[in-house]
């Protein structure tokens, strides 16, 4: 890849990937049920890259489909030994996936650009001020803007 690579790869190392991390769209922590529930957390850190910039170094993946809180149908890909979901399709298109951030292998410099379906966030937590803030899923002039910030 180029000089931007950026590895990850799941839990126990037997899927390992690259990606263009300039080519990210941006950042988001989703705080839907699901992404509480895959994350074992608050929220989940979803990261929508274009698919050409995903690069498989080792391993495979499995898919499952659940149906998400926007209604859409949603692909979800994950280690088979160690279960760690690395991504899902996306709302973007065929072309995008939203790749779960946290498997990078570095994370140290991730900021959400924006926080997402925050009417379903944990009472507790507490929003920084300086990042927008979605009820549901943000309008496509939303995500546009997001992107935008970068």
């Amino acid at each position: 890849m180029t000089t931007t690579a950026s590895p990850g790869g799941c839990q126990c190392g037997q899927f390992r990937y690259e990606i263009d991390i300039e080519r990210a769209l941006t950042l988001v922590a989703c705080h839907c049920r699901e992404c509480q529930k895959q994350s074992a957390s608050a929220f989940g850190l979803v990261m929508p890259i274009p698919r050409s910039t995903f690069t498989r170094l080792q391993g495979e993946l499995k898919i499952w489909e659940r149906v998400a809180d926007s209604g859409r149908k949603v692909e979800n890909l994950f280690c088979p030994q160690c279960g760690t979901r690395i991504y899902h399709s996306s709302s973007l298109g065929p072309d995008f996936i939203h790749l779960r951030a946290g498997t990078l292998d570095d994370t140290s410099k991730l900021r959400p650009a924006a926080h997402v379906w925050t009417d379903r966030a944990q009472p507790w937590f507490v929003f920084p001020l300086d990042q927008p803030r979605f009820a549901r899923e943000p309008s496509e002039g939303e995500k546009r803007a997001l992107v935008a910030r970068r």
